[in-house]
Formats: structure tokens, sequence, C-alpha cells
């Protein structure tokens, strides 16, 4: 597994970034960050070209804080969107 390698273990502990990863044998440990990931890059990544790293942190903050975290529908909690959810809870 490349990300498992040695090269790549030592440069994300350079930079301080803790990587997550299953543990052996346990293949939905991460399975609610897979999903994630995928609805990210579905969503947004796929097919754009970022003209620089500033342009890509902005598209993924507006898409994890406004559209993530309060619009887009989650089946997880009844297909509602967040925001909707937390304020029936409340």
């Amino acid at each position: 597994m490349e990300y498992g390698a040695y090269l790549i273990q030592n440069e994300l502990g350079r930079h301080g970034i803790r990587p997550s990863m299953n543990r052996p044998n346990h293949c939905t440990d991460n399975a609610h960050m897979e999903s994630f990931f995928h609805s990210l890059k579905a969503e947004v990544i796929h097919g754009v070209s970022f003209k620089s790293e500033q342009e890509l942190r902005v598209v993924l903050s507006g898409y994890i804080n406004q559209f993530y975290n309060q619009k887009r529908l989650h089946s997880s909690i009844g297909y509602m969107a967040p925001a909707e959810y937390e304020r029936m809870a409340a």
C-alpha cells in the first residue's frame, strides 16, 4: 500500500500530519472518511484545475462549511441537511 510506505509516512511526520489508516483486518475503520472523500471528489474536485493552493483552500472551505455541513442532504440523518436536522433536534 503506497500510503503505508516509509517515505510517505516520514514525509507526513515531518509536516506534523498523522495519517488516518485502517487497523489491519478492520476495513471499516475509516468508512465515514472514505464516504466524505468520495463525495468531495465527485462534487468538487473531479475535472477541476485549481490555479493555486489558495484557490483550492477557498473552494474546500466553502464546500465543507457552507454546503456539506449546512445544506447537503445526508443519508445518515434521514436525507436532511445538517443545519435543518440540528434545528429540529434543538
